[in-house]
Order: C-alpha cells, then sequence, then structure tokens
C-alpha cells in the first residue's frame, strides 16, 4: 500500500503536491489542514486520514480528531498534530506513545521534515515538513512511502524547493 504523507498545508495545496501524492492508495495529513477544501481536494486523489491542527476551526475539528490510531498492512500508526520527535516528545504525545507502542510515529506542527527512529520505543517517526505556503520554511515538502507486510519501505521526500 502506497501511503502519502502530509502536514501544514494552511488551506493551500500546490498542484505539484497533489500531482505527487496521485499514485496513493490512501493519504495521511498530520494536521492545519486549514479548510475543508484541502481534504475534499485530497479526497478525489485517494482514501485520506487526518488529524486537526492547531490552526484548524471547528468545521475541520468536527470532520478529524485530535489523535489518530489505526493499523496498516500490520504496522500500528499514531498520528497527531503537535507531537515532538525522538528525544523531545510533547508529554501530551509520550503519553499515548508509551501506552499505544506503535511502530510509526507521525507528527507535524514544526514545519521541519524529519524522519529518524526512536530505539529506545523501538518506532520510526515521521515528520512531512510543510506542504503549504505559510509559516515560516522555506520550502514545500511530503513524503511518500510503501508498507507492505509489517515493513515500511521505498521512502521519498518530494521537497519543491520553495514556496512560491
Amino acid at each position: 500500500m502506497q501511503i502519502g504523507l502530509l502536514s501544514d498545508t494552511h488551506g493551500f495545496l500546490h498542484p505539484r503536491v497533489l500531482k505527487f501524492l496521485n499514485s496513493c492508495d490512501e493519504i495521511w495529513h498530520a494536521g492545519d489542514i486549514g479548510s475543508l477544501e484541502v481534504l475534499d481536494e485530497l479526497k478525489k486523489i485517494a482514501k485520506t486520514r487526518a488529524v486537526y491542527g492547531n490552526i484548524d476551526n471547528d468545521k475541520i475539528r468536527i470532520d478529524c480528531p485530535e489523535n489518530d490510531i489505526f493499523k496498516v498492512e500490520g504496522l500500528k500508526i499514531f498520528m497527531t498534530h503537535i507531537g515532538g520527535y525522538p528525544g523531545r516528545y510533547y508529554p501530551k504525545a509520550r503519553k499515548i506513545i508509551d501506552k499505544e507502542k506503535p511502530d510509526i510515529f507521525i507528527s507535524g506542527h514544526s514545519h521541519i521534515l524529519k524522519v529518524m527512529p526512536d530505539p529506545k520505543r523501538n518506532l520510526l517517526h515521521i515528520n512531512p515538513g510543510a506542504a503549504g505556503k505559510n509559516g515560516y520554511h522555506k520550502t514545500i515538502t511530503a513524503v511518500r512511502f510503501v508498507i507492505e507486510n509489517g515493513k515500511i519501505d521505498d521512502l521519498e521526500v518530494f521537497d519543491l524547493g520553495g514556496r512560491k
């Protein structure tokens, strides 16, 4: 199963990000969606899972949970917007990680793309950076990977190289 992962769109989807996600079986959005129209565009491509972020309004919060814990191809996923990263998890996220023991922990919020293992908790952390044009990031990023038989493989990074 090919997964497309993005975060921090803030109401904007670049056409090249959409093209990058076009081959995905599922799309996951790690919060700060910005508008229901963004979700509608993603749902035209593939099944979409999303969590709300700190900038998201009540309409988005009705459709999307704060945290999503689910299984795909034998892997347990925990996705939230504000979560931190290995060694610097936000306390609320760390409690959920320690209780649920996910294989993959996904968060957004920082606008910084990171893919890093947490050997202490035996998980892979992925933050896809920011796919929108608002914020302090210098480049638009997203991630695509394959999950098959309990393993993640073929991870690709989309990096537009600028926000314009």
